[in-house]
């Protein structure tokens, strides 16, 4: 069963595209992060910190709390040509970014 249903995955995840994002001092590098229209997007979000920051984005319905020293994996997309803000919950002053989809 369990590998009828790596199989079954597999294919699923095959079109989707990485990209990275670091926290480091509290701030999310690259603050503007390019992806593509209508792609399934797997980002990998690195905390560089040793404090924990929360993943946030109301405008892609995603949250996730990132210990220090530690990553997470957000999987976000198909998404429409547009400007998708995020931040981090813990330092939203100095934690801030976006996704923009071409």
């Amino acid at each position: 069963p369990l590998v009828a249903l790596m199989f079954f995955m597999g294919p699923a995840f095959a079109d989707e595209t990485t990209f990275t994002i670091a926290i480091k001092d509290h701030r999310f590098n690259p603050v503007e992060l390019e992806v593509p229209a209508g792609k399934k997007v797997k980002l990998i979000v690195k905390n560089l910190d040793p404090t924990p920051e929360e993943f946030e984005s109301y405008d892609l319905n995603r949250e996730k709390i990132i210990l220090g020293g530690r990553e997470a994996i957000i999987r976000i997309g198909p998404l429409d040509p547009g400007t998708y803000e995020f931040f981090g919950e813990f330092f939203p002053d100095t934690a801030q970014g976006r996704i923009l989809v071409k």
